[in-house]
């Protein structure tokens, strides 16, 4: 097992620190509000050095805080937040993916919010969960008392209301919809500061995982104007906006704070989720600010996953120190424990390490670690091998000095733009890194990737409903905009992971078209296949959708849909499935 891998958290009275005696003692601990942008780069603000964008209020935050300057993330959003709630590697906890079913956060997993539950404090989520809608993965069912969020990984997406567009939508209140008037980024601030503001005995913890500024870079032209003006590519004066749109709200939640009082005993926790989706080009690093390193979003170099993280505690943290070893957003649940004197509802073992005495600037020496990045799709695949597992995947390991990136390796504090691969003259530390990579791999997949299951016939939940989003592609991918949905020439299946809670007879309703914009599947032909039981009936072009009866059993099954196309021929799958139980009867 590797060094300072991963180890286990007890919480004791007899081995609490100095620090945590303190808060045992004196009873004073603080508020958390952890707020995360969505494709917000290192290099999309001011404060580090953005040439176009004016961001006074994150600037703020950047000088009243402690800086995490070497601090890393996942290369996509959903593995970033499900490692961050749980303190462990995305890769272990199920959730490596933003969509083929890979972003469901196992429902065994123990999350940020139910930590600070069950150490009575009041918890509240406003945002992008992007872990899973259904029951038992929904934020409400994970710890937090509050919830106001969209569904899926945008509020435009598959799996929310036809017509949400970022200005007045639908979004889900303790998973009951409801239409909030404003812009999507205002509503979550304004959630945020309303829950803050509210008369308690009881601290509070507060998740902001925000929406923006990811794709399509929506925002009110009076944020996007200026960018346009000077030149800005039309998709980067927007993303900008959402920027400056944002900085405004993080300048009225300080507002809020001081106002009620609690400004200096909150500790504000302010990341990035991955790396700048817009402002830079990948292909030309020069069009764009990415403050000198290399490649975006999505990718294994440090641009794709090296973000910002703040952190302000007026109370006890020194403003204006930076941090330059190397963190992870896995660190925060384990640091929060310690911090803010919290009492896990059991043992975990996380992947992250506290960091408190990093904040603190207590630790004259800090341990080299080895942390490992990775972007990985449905099946979990080795990147340091083809063998049966198939193609190689992107990966990264990371050292305080070193990187090996895809089998290059770069001496990060000489070379942060990684520019120069030096893999042909340290051997020996390629081969070390490699070893330490699979020695993860095994540990991280120790299962196989089994699936997380969508749970179904769960008493109470009423009927268990699918997308494309969620299937395991067996015939091209999955899709997730709404205008993808009447493409003609998507020829796409797949099959969703189903654990059946219980047995008895259930409808079983596919259609190419959610409920609130039917429309006919033009389809002759419909056939499924669950478990081992497989059914078919003709349907006209006009219908739009086909419903079976069928009996199921307790426990694990896959279920598959074919509309076959009655102009072509062809079959694509059915983009949505409703399940409901009906009884028990044969």
């Amino acid at each position: 097992m590797l060094s300072r891998f991963a180890y286990l958290v007890v919480i004791a009275f007899a081995f609490l620190s100095p620090f945590e005696l303190t808060h045992a003692a004196d009873q004073s601990q603080p508020n958390v509000i952890v707020i995360v942008t969505d494709d917000q780069g290192y290099g999309d603000m001011s404060c580090h050095g953005n040439p176009w964008l004016k961001t006074p209020n994150l600037d703020r935050l950047h000088a009243e805080s402690v800086r995490l300057q070497n601090y890393h993330v996942d290369p996509v959003c959903t593995p970033t937040r499900a490692a961050l709630m749980t303190g462990r590697y995305s890769s272990r906890v199920g959730a490596w993916a933003v969509t083929e079913g890979r972003q469901l956060l196992r429902s065994n997993e123990v999350t940020m919010a139910e930590v600070f539950a069950a150490s009575n404090y009041r918890t509240a989520m406003f945002g992008k969960w992007h872990l899973g809608d259904t029951w038992p993965y929904a934020p409400r069912f994970r710890g937090f008392q509050e919830v106001v969020r969209h569904f899926a990984g945008g509020i435009d997406e598959i799996g929310n209301p036809i017509g949400n567009d970022y200005f007045d939508d639908t979004y889900y209140r303790n998973g009951t919809p409801e239409t909030i008037a404003g812009y999507c980024t205002n509503v979550f601030f304004e959630q945020c500061q309303r829950f803050v503001s509210e008369k308690s005995e009881k601290r509070f913890f507060v998740y902001l995982p925000l929406n923006a500024m990811h794709s399509p870079h929506t925002v009110a032209e009076e944020y996007s104007a200026p960018f346009t003006a000077q030149g800005h590519p039309p998709e980067r004066a927007k993303f900008y906006g959402q920027i400056i749109n944002f900085d405004e709200n993080l300048g009225r939640l300080f507002q809020t704070l001081e106002t009620q009082g609690i400004a200096d005993n909150t500790i504000v926790i302010f990341m990035g989720d991955n790396g700048t989706a817009a402002g830079v080009d990948a292909q030309d690093a020069k069009n764009g600010f990415n403050a000198g390193m290399r490649a975006k979003k999505g990718s294994v170099h440090e641009g794709g996953h090296r973000v910002a993280c703040f952190v302000r505690w007026p109370q006890r943290l020194q403003a204006g120190r930076d941090v330059n070893e190397l963190t992870s957003c896995r660190d925060w649940l384990p640091t929060l424990v310690e911090m803010c004197g919290l009492s896990l509802p059991r043992d975990i073992r996380f992947d992250g390490d506290s960091i408190a005495a990093l904040l603190e600037g207590q630790q004259t020496s800090w341990p080299d670690r080895t942390m490992f990045v990775e972007r990985q799709s449905d099946q979990p695949k080795m990147a340091t091998q083809s063998s049966s597992r198939g193609r190689r995947v992107p990966y990264a390991v990371m050292t305080q000095r070193w990187r090996l990136v895809n089998g290059e390796l770069y001496d990060i504090m000489k070379d942060p733009g990684q520019t120069q691969n030096i893999a042909s003259d340290h051997p020996e530390r390629v081969t070390a890194l490699k070893k330490q990579y699979e020695q993860y791999f095994e540990d991280v997949f120790a299962n196989d990737g089994a699936f997380t299951r969508f749970q179904i016939g769960v008493p109470s939940r009423g009927p268990s409903r699918l997308t494309v989003r969620d299937w395991h592609p067996t015939e091209g991918n999955v899709i997730w905009k709404q205008e993808q949905l009447s493409d003609d020439n998507l020829w796409i299946n797949g099959f969703w992971a189903l654990n059946v809670v219980r047995g008895g007879r259930y409808t079983i309703r596919l259609s190419r078209f959610p409920d609130d914009s039917k429309a006919p599947m033009r389809a002759n032909n419909v056939r499924m296949t669950v478990g081992d039981q497989e059914r078919s009936k003709a349907v006209q072009p006009e219908d739009t959708s086909a419903t079976f009866e069928v009996q199921l059993g307790k426990g694990h099954t896959l279920l598959q849909t074919w509309l076959t196309d009655a102009d072509t021929g062809g079959d694509r799958g059915a983009y949505f499935v409703e399940l409901q139980y009906l009884g028990n009867e044969q």
